[in-house]
């Protein structure tokens, strides 16, 4: 059995850790709230430009001509993986980037093994764990989650879309963490370039008249389209990592009440077993005097 000194150390030092991981649970908490409520705003707004862009060009035969629409073979392929720039989440970071790297070896083998699939990471962790497996990564937007906004959001995403115009890439997709609650968070991948058009099952018969013309409005849609579904997937994945971390820091601080208690158990146990110890000494010497 561990001696009383070692034992109220360790007391001491699980009770400082406990003091860290819940005030890094309430900071979380405290994120979590205005990172959700960024999120839970931008959704519906993203789903109606869709709904819209997707009514508009059910009614075009032409709308193949936009460049982010035209569907090439594959050759080259860009994943965006979106993870971190910092642990303690619980598995957050290790979970997309399991994802990451199985969207690449099932979807994109070919092109894995013909040194054709390229990563670009948000987040310093995705980054570091790919890098760890041997992964080729061009190129870190870490920055974004330092200051997220769509501003700075739509530049990478331009940068991203001209890279796509331009033929360097052939495909480029979002490997990101959903948002579901605080304590779920659903991996996901999602097809950024190009843009698939989806049918409209609509069968209403609506006779809207446009203005300007229905081919310059989707020229302008697609490319906010775009840049909205870039910034909703770092807005996802920013609020599932407050969520995994504020999850994390709660299963921290439980884990410590119970480990103190345990140690707490552990030390009223050696401390009787020495004070009986000592009785029995004195009696035992007392007894030795009287004989």
């Amino acid at each position: 059995m561990a001696g009383l000194k070692e034992i109220r150390t360790r007391i001491a030092s699980v009770k400082t850790t406990r003091q860290v991981t819940s005030a890094m649970k309430m900071v979380s908490a405290a994120k979590l709230k205005k990172a959700q409520d960024a999120i839970m705003q931008i959704r519906p707004y993203a789903e109606k430009l869709h709904e819209i862009l997707t009514s508009l060009s059910a009614s075009l035969e032409n709308v193949e001509d936009s460049v982010y629409t035209q569907s090439r073979e594959p050759k080259k392929v860009l994943l965006i993986l979106v993870s971190s720039n910092r642990g303690l989440c619980g598995g957050f970071n290790s979970n997309i980037t399991k994802k990451a790297v199985e969207v690449a070896k099932t979807k994109y083998e070919q092109q894995l093994q013909l040194g054709k699939l390229d990563f670009m990471c948000i987040g310093k962790q995705g980054a570091r764990q790919l890098k760890h497996r041997g992964y080729k990564v061009v190129a870190d937007e870490n920055e974004l989650f330092d200051a997220l906004s769509f501003e700075n959001v739509s530049r990478v995403a331009e940068e991203c879309m001209k890279s796509f115009a331009d033929k360097h890439y052939d495909r480029i997709e979002l490997v990101y963490n959903q948002f579901k609650n605080a304590a779920v968070q659903v991996q996901a991948a999602e097809q950024f370039l190009p843009v698939e058009i989806e049918e409209d099952n609509d069968d209403g018969n609506y006779n809207f008249i446009y203005e300007p013309s229905k081919e310059h409005i989707i020229r302008e849609l697609i490319p906010r389209s775009l840049k909205i579904q870039f910034y909703k997937a770092l807005l996802d994945s920013n609020a599932a990592e407050h969520g995994a971390r504020m999850t994390a820091m709660h299963q921290a601080t439980d884990n410590a009440t119970d480990l103190i208690g345990s140690l707490t158990l552990e030390y009223n146990k050696a401390r009787q077993a020495a004070i009986t110890g000592e009785i029995l000494e004195i009696v035992s010497g007392a007894e030795a005097l009287n004989g």
